[in-house]
C-alpha cells in the first residue's frame, strides 16, 4: 500500500494525489500537520532515503534557519524527535511503498508507483499516463 505524506497548502502534494487517483492506485494519505508521524514511519522514511536527511529535510525551513539547527550532528533518536515536533521541516510530498520512496512530485519518477502489470499493459499498448486516448482507459482494456 502506498502512503503519501502531505500538507494542505502543498501544490506538489495535490498533483501527486491527482496522479494516484487518475491511475486508480490505492493509497493512504497522512497530513503531517494534523496527524503526528510515528517513530516507525519516520524510521521507514529515513531507511529508504538514499542521501540521508538531504532527501527529506528542507534546509531552507524557517525552523532550521532561525533556530540554527544542525541536523547532521543529531543522533537518529534526536532527529526522529525533532521531526515529530517539527513536521514542517519535511519536504513534501513524501510517497512511500514497501520498496520505494519519492520526495516531491516528479511526473516521470512517480510512474514507478504504477503497479508493474499496469505498466506492462501501458507499454504493450504503446500508451502511457499522458496518452490522449487514456481518457477512454485504452491501456486498461
Amino acid at each position: 500500500m502506498i502512503r503519501i505524506y502531505t500538507s494542505p497548502s502543498c501544490a506538489s502534494c495535490r498533483k501527486a494525489i491527482a496522479f494516484l487517483k487518475e491511475h486508480k492506485i490505492p493509497f493512504k494519505e497522512k497530513n503531517i500537520l494534523t496527524a503526528l508521524l510515528s517513530e516507525a514511519e519516520i524510521r521507514d522514511i529515513l531507511v529508504k532515503s538514499e542521501n540521508g536527511t538531504d532527501d527529506i529535510i528542507s534546509k531552507r525551513s524557517k525552523i532550521i534557519k532561525e533556530g540554527n539547527v544542525d541536523i547532521d550532528s543529531m543522533k537518529v533518536s534526536e532527529l526522529i524527535a525533532f521531526i515529530r515536533e517539527n513536521p514542517t521541516v519535511l519536504k513534501r510530498p513524501i510517497i512511500v511503498n514497501d520498496r520505494l520512496m519519492q520526495v516531491g512530485y516528479n511526473k516521470e519518477e512517480i510512474r514507478t508507483f504504477i503497479p508493474r502489470e499496469l505498466r506492462r499493459l501501458m507499454y504493450e499498448s504503446n500508451c502511457g499516463p499522458d496518452c490522449p486516448n487514456c481518457k477512454d482507459d485504452c491501456y486498461k482494456k
